[in-house]
């Protein structure tokens, strides 16, 4: 019987292939935020699909982009473990814990354990402990916040549990790839990360221009022709602000 190979020896054989989707995303990611790439998914047509309100890094500034490795969790730390053994170096562990508060599904040797694997961060839909030792570890991580105990239950294990995970409303699985920073966490499909990436970059780049433009004394209702704005308007109701802003080629809301 072939013999099975162990974390360190799948980690080698993805190496050797070269550098991985999430190392490449890293770079591109680095500027951008996730407003920016939620405003990019709206001019290119990517369905949005953002974490619940109230996910928050357990250290501050921390973020993270890569690609989603799932774990359901039913109150055994093994699903985590298996999935690490699954995953790939910069993939982003996405548990799926119902958006429990009753129970700190994650700890510091979780986290440990994920960063030793060569994972990039957690991002989790429920709680953590153990805040102090994480912070300390300097891992990203990703909750809805914290709880002194751990699980004490055991329920049934899903047959879907290194699958696809749910992360409110939505269902999240390889297909995807995450992006999270303080001001949450949106869920991007793998096949349009490089053109949304490429989309927050052009707005960041017109919005910097903006802001400097507004620090040296050009108002935003300057820049933006508001009064031509408040006057096309007044000639025709349908006229909105955002039309007007394609039509000028200043468009901030998309």
């Amino acid at each position: 019987m072939a013999k099975s190979r162990t974390m360190a020896e799948n980690r080698r054989m993805t190496e050797s292939r070269g550098p991985t989707f999430n190392q490449n995303v890293a770079g591109e990611w680095e500027k951008l935020s996730t407003p920016l790439v939620a405003d990019a998914c709206l001019r290119v047509g990517v369905p949005l699909r953002i974490g619940p309100p109230g996910l928050r890094p357990v250290m501050a500034g921390a973020r993270l982009a890569g690609r989603v490795q799932p774990a359901g969790h039913y109150g055994s730390v093994d699903v985590f473990l298996e999935a690490m053994s699954m995953a790939n170096p910069g993939d982003v562990l996405v548990i799926d814990n119902g958006g429990r508060t009753d129970e700190g599904c994650i700890g510091d040797l979780t986290a440990l354990e994920t960063k030793a694997c060569g994972l990039g961060g957690l991002v989790v839909w429920g709680c953590h402990r153990d805040t102090p030792e994480l912070r300390q570890i300097g891992f990203p991580v990703f909750s809805y916040g914290t709880w002194p105990a751990g699980p004490v239950r055991l329920d049934p294990r899903d047959a879907a549990a290194l699958k696809t995970a749910h992360f409110g409303p939505w269902q999240v699985g390889r297909a995807d790839v995450v992006f999270a920073d303080e001001d949450g966490a949106i869920f991007v499909p793998d096949g349009r990360a490089v053109e949304v990436l490429g989309a927050a970059h052009d707005i960041y780049e017109r919005e910097r221009r903006q802001a400097e433009r507004i620090v040296a004394g050009e108002t935003l209702h300057r820049q933006l022709r508001f009064e031509e704005f408040l006057t096309k308007r007044s000639l025709d109701p349908a006229c909105t602000l955002r039309k007007h802003l394609r039509a000028i080629g200043g468009a901030i809301e998309e």
